[in-house]
């Protein structure tokens, strides 16, 4: 898939979760708040590295897992997306960037 169509349909969430934060708390999350959900979403992914590992147990780790690699993509590049961050091209430079070390 085209990740500008990945883009807009994470936009297209992070509206309705505007809408929703917007009825329960009064306003949307700001930035640091949406940065705040991500650090939660790593801790979340960690435990779940760890059970891949072999150091922890949880059920239904590969769908787990699944989700919170898409839920972190999703706080990434709306955070880029919120802060003006061309992410595609942004990427593309830094692993352009990386394979010169090699």
């Amino acid at each position: 898939m085209d990740f500008k169509v990945l883009l807009q349909r994470a936009r297209q969430i992070r509206r309705k979760y505007s809408e929703f934060e917007t009825k329960k708390y009064g306003k949307p999350w700001n930035k640091a708040q949406i940065m705040q959900g991500l650090v939660g979403d790593i801790g979340d992914l960690m435990k779940l590295v760890m059970v891949k590992e072999g150091v922890r147990e949880i059920q239904d780790v590969d769908v787990r897992l699944k989700h919170e690699l898409a839920d972190c993509l999703w706080a990434v590049m709306i955070l880029a997306d919120e802060y003006g961050v061309d992410l595609e091209k942004s990427f593309l430079e830094t692993m352009a960037e990386l394979e010169k070390k090699f």
